[in-house]
């Protein structure tokens, strides 16, 4: 039997990243010869103005002062050494509109890489500190994982997918989803939040798994 995870994420969401790693582990756990893994969009941020904010002006007004943030980031960092994942928050300036970035990975899924694109996201944003909501920035991770730089620069400066984006979102808030990351098992039902490989084993692996089984989500930053 075949299963299709549609994986809804925002890429700078760090509890996803997180989340990507732990699902990669429950397919060790338990390997799902014949999957489908598709990556789906959803904003954190939806008001996020096109060229981005600094980040320590959205971080005091995410978190109401630096002590939370120093908090919040203080148990990413944990769970991102547990699954190998070295979380660099003082590299990262900017935040920005994830639109550009969701529509890379959309376009990445055209030459079948859609997972190593999103991987590279991740790790440009969360471990160096890159800016990708820019379109140059976003064209060289693409060409660092096989896609032609310059095609995918003139994808990115058109307008090609924003709105698909945006109806991508929106849907994912209809469904009910308010937070990420969320996991679309067969189109059937959700496990919410960066769930521990051996919940996704039962959760997404498993067809003893109920259909009603959904899970709280973990917060977004």
């Amino acid at each position: 039997m075949s299963l299709k995870i549609d994986i809804i994420v925002d890429t700078v969401c760090p509890w996803c990243y997180v989340g990507k790693r732990r699902f990669e582990r429950a397919l060790e756990i338990r390997p799902q010869p014949d999957i489908q893994v598709g990556w789906r969009a959803f904003q954190l941020n939806p008001e996020m103005p096109r060229e981005g904010m600094d980040r320590r002006t959205y971080v005091a007004e995410k978190f109401g002062g630096t002590e939370r943030a120093h908090s919040v980031h203080a148990s990413l960092v944990q769970a991102g050494e547990e699954e190998g994942i070295s979380f660099n928050f003082n590299n990262i300036e900017k935040t920005p509109n994830t639109v550009y970035s969701h529509r890379l990975v959309r376009y990445a899924a055209k030459f079948g890489l859609q997972t190593p694109v999103i991987s590279a996201i991740f790790d440009a944003y969360f471990l160096e500190g890159r800016d990708i909501g820019e379109p140059d920035t976003l064209a060289r991770i693409a060409d660092a994982a096989g896609m032609d730089h310059d095609d995918t620069l003139a994808f990115l400066e058109s307008d090609r997918d924003t709105e698909t984006i945006l109806a991508e979102d929106e849907l994912a808030r209809r469904l009910g989803v308010n937070g990420v990351p969320c996991f679309i098992v067969n189109r059937k039902y959700a496990v919410s939040g960066a769930q521990s490989p051996e919940v996704l084993v039962i959760a997404c692996c498993d067809s003893r798994a109920a259909p009603e089984t959904i899970f709280s989500a973990a917060p977004g930053a």
